[in-house]
């Protein structure tokens, strides 16, 4: 005979709740809960783990006698203005999934006499958008018109990321969390978030967003790295939250990617955001938000332009085949720098097998593939 538990109709409603589902909805999917809830049966262990694995939540957790208290462990910033005290279930479980393994690269990091990285939090106490710009591309040794060597923005994307990781950055590009394709990270919520730390500092970009908006998400996060604030933002619309920190590192991450004197000189000549586009290296929604930046297109011509043009880039997505290769995805959710140092861990005996398989996201056979053939 099966063992039953006992389980508070707090704790089953919280967790269905937290899980971001409605309870008559996910009664239909999964009825036994509704039993519970009305007192005519308890739970099997059976059912109960079944049960967290649909809510997302450690089997433990629901035998507290309360929910806990979640917070948010960064400041999470909406476009519209207001921060936002709670995120899905999806965000907020990729937000600790990310700190788990910056904690874990950070004591490794130093066990291993790495230095602190000197630009993290180098203008903390700064406004000077232009000198934050020039120090990042001093860093990052990247001039001006560094993008104007690469045949397309994509290429020129692909190489700043691969800068960036040389410095000591890790940067993660993940629609879902973890490999679930199940729960996958919405881009209106969550653009991005970065984690500042003076030795690990990460970065996490939504791979669900069209490629075309990443750049300038992923310049925004170098832009909280430099000035010191950690951060999650939805950026909807390209469009920063009314915090003074969001506003600068967007106006750096604008001057970073389309200087500004450039700019006008680009915009008198031809003023095409095509033209401009493939002149600066970037996509044509980074043109379109310098465009209102320096005023010449107006709040509404820009949502126009936003509206249309992501329109397009979403259809392009749709009509992209799925699948792909796994192993080319992992790299990019991981980074291959913060794979480089579970390589190097597991391989000097500073972490057991079974913990890089749990930080890396992968099991066993998969985790062996990957780094013996495709790191």
């Amino acid at each position: 005979m099966s063992t039953r538990v006992n389980v508070t109709n707090e704790m089953l409603t919280w967790a269905i709740a937290r899980a971001g589902y409605e309870l008559p909805a996910f009664a239909e999917k999964f009825p036994p809960v509704q039993h519970w809830l009305d007192g005519e049966k308890q739970p099997t262990v059976k059912q109960l783990e079944t049960f967290s694995k649909k809510v997302y939540l450690p089997f433990g957790y629901l035998f507290l006698p309360e929910p806990p208290e979640e917070e948010l462990p960064i400041p999470y910033f909406r476009s519209n203005g207001r921060r936002a005290d709670k995120v899905s279930v999806n965000v907020y479980d990729t937000i600790l999934l990310m700190q788990q393994r910056q904690d874990w690269l950070r004591d490794y990091l130093n066990d291993n006499d790495f230095e602190p990285l000197p630009f993290v939090g180098r203008f903390q106490n700064s406004r000077d958008v232009a000198a934050i710009v020039q120090d990042i591309r001093n860093v990052l040794q990247l001039p001006e018109n560094w993008a104007s060597n690469f045949r397309t923005w994509t290429d020129a994307l692909a190489h700043l990321v691969e800068v960036i990781e040389d410095k000591g950055i890790i940067a993660s590009f993940n629609g879902v969390v973890e490999n679930s394709t199940k729960r996958k990270i919405p881009v209106d919520e969550c653009r991005g978030f970065v984690l500042v730390d003076e030795i690990a500092p990460f970065m996490f970009i939504n791979n669900g967003d069209f490629k075309s908006a990443q750049m300038f998400t992923v310049v925004h996060e170098l832009a909280h790295i430099w000035t010191g604030h950690s951060a999650g933002f939805d950026f909807r619309r390209m469009q920063p939250a009314n915090d003074p920190i969001e506003k600068l590192c967007d106006q750096v991450a604008a001057e970073f990617l389309v200087p500004e004197t450039a700019f006008n000189e680009a915009w008198n000549r031809n003023p095409n955001t095509s033209t401009i586009a493939r002149h600066f290296k970037v996509s044509e929604i980074v043109i379109a938000r310098r465009a209102l930046d320096t005023g010449k297109w107006t709040r509404n011509q820009f949502l126009d332009f936003y509206e249309a043009y992501s329109q397009r880039e979403y259809r392009k997505k749709d009509n992209q085949p799925s699948g792909g290769d796994f192993f080319a995805t992992a790299k990019k959710r991981l980074s291959i720098t913060f794979a480089a140092h579970i390589n190097q861990a597991v391989k000097s005996g500073q972490i057991l097998y079974r913990d890089a398989c749990k930080l890396t996201s992968m099991k066993g056979d998969t985790f062996e593939k990957f780094f013996a053939k495709h790191l």
